[in-house]
């Protein structure tokens, strides 16, 4: 702010109290310029005894909760602030306890380091992936009829049945040959077998992508037994309805799932060029080869595609609608 200096004039020999109020006023201009010049680009939402938080805090913080609509973002914010004060003074204490010094809480800082810088730099490698073109998604569309011009909604009714794998064949012939569900299900508490049963509404989408195909082919009142780890799983169509969804419809979840491929695909060649390149040398007992897991202590693999659904002609939907009798 530029101030302009006046020479000496009558009003001052004449009295302090004009040259005290242009001082007071320079005074305050100099101040509001100041402040003007000084105010901080963040701005604070609170203050927590020395500290503040900041509506830049706020605002992070709700770009991670998906699905909040415009109207909600006010009751949000509210929301958010109240538990960034109660973490405030958390931290203060735990500042005055000295606890980030614990050993425990040093090695949680540095793995949660770790972890956001090495995502950080895998989702800067991601950016690379090129946007997919009208034509790749046209195809990707025509390519799975199942999901969309043919897309069904699906009522379900499962059983889980614990099982040995030599039992699999026998239980895959019992439901072929059952004239209807609950003679199925008489069987299996006959034998003793272990099973829970389970209803659900699942669209196509909400289906395992490799066992979709087999599930179009279903009629209503059709079965399939699909193996997994435990034993296997009965699953039964007991209705469907048609609800297809327009390649426009379709179009943007599309395009996101081939760019989030794309952004996969771009990842994984990235971490196998790295460890190609580099020197890694496993020491101790990581130093051998690991060994073969145990029967059942291996993780949970992906559900295998189903066979094609059983042509069992006594399982009809009347049958079905009656119930399993389960227990």
């Amino acid at each position: 702010m530029m101030l302009t200096k006046f020479a000496p004039s009558r009003l001052v020999r004449r009295s302090g109290h004009v040259l005290a109020l242009g001082v007071l006023a320079s005074a305050v201009l100099l101040a509001g310029c100041g402040e003007k010049k000084d105010k901080p680009a963040t701005q604070t939402a609170a203050k927590v005894n020395k500290d503040e938080v900041t509506v830049h805090q706020i605002n992070f913080v709700l770009q991670q909760q998906r699905g909040l609509r415009p109207e909600q973002t006010d009751a949000a914010s509210r929301q958010i602030l109240e538990r960034l004060v109660d973490q405030q003074l958390t931290l203060q204490k735990a500042d005055e306890l000295k606890i980030d010094r614990d050993p425990r809480v040093v090695q949680q800082l540095e793995a949660a380091r770790r972890e956001i810088l090495s995502r950080a730099y895998l989702e800067k490698v991601g950016e690379a992936a090129p946007r997919p073109t009208p034509e790749e998604i046209k195809k990707y569309y025509d390519e799975k009829p199942a999901l969309f011009r043919e897309r069904r909604v699906y009522s379900l009714q499962e059983i889980a049945i614990e099982a040995k794998p030599e039992q699999v064949n026998v239980l895959r012939e019992r439901l072929a040959a059952a004239k209807n569900i609950n003679e199925f299900v008489e069987y299996l508490k006959t034998e003793g077998y272990r099973f829970s049963g389970n209803q659900a509404v699942r669209a196509a989408e909400q289906l395992p992508l490799n066992s979709l195909d087999a599930f179009a082919r279903m009629q209503d009142g059709q079965a399939m037994l699909v193996p997994n780890p435990t034993g296997v799983q009965v699953v039964l169509l007991a209705g469907s309805r048609s609800q297809p969804v327009s390649e426009e419809q379709a179009r943007p979840a599309i395009e996101q799932y081939l760019l989030n491929e794309r952004k996969r695909k771009l990842v994984d060649d990235e971490l196998k060029a790295l460890r190609a390149a580099a020197k890694i040398e496993y020491l101790g007992k990581f130093a051998e080869p690991a060994a073969s897991a145990p029967a059942g202590g291996a993780p949970a693999a992906a559900p295998a595609a189903p066979a094609a659904p059983a042509a069992s002609g006594g399982l009809s939907a009347t049958d079905i609608s009656k119930g399993m009798g389960l227990k």
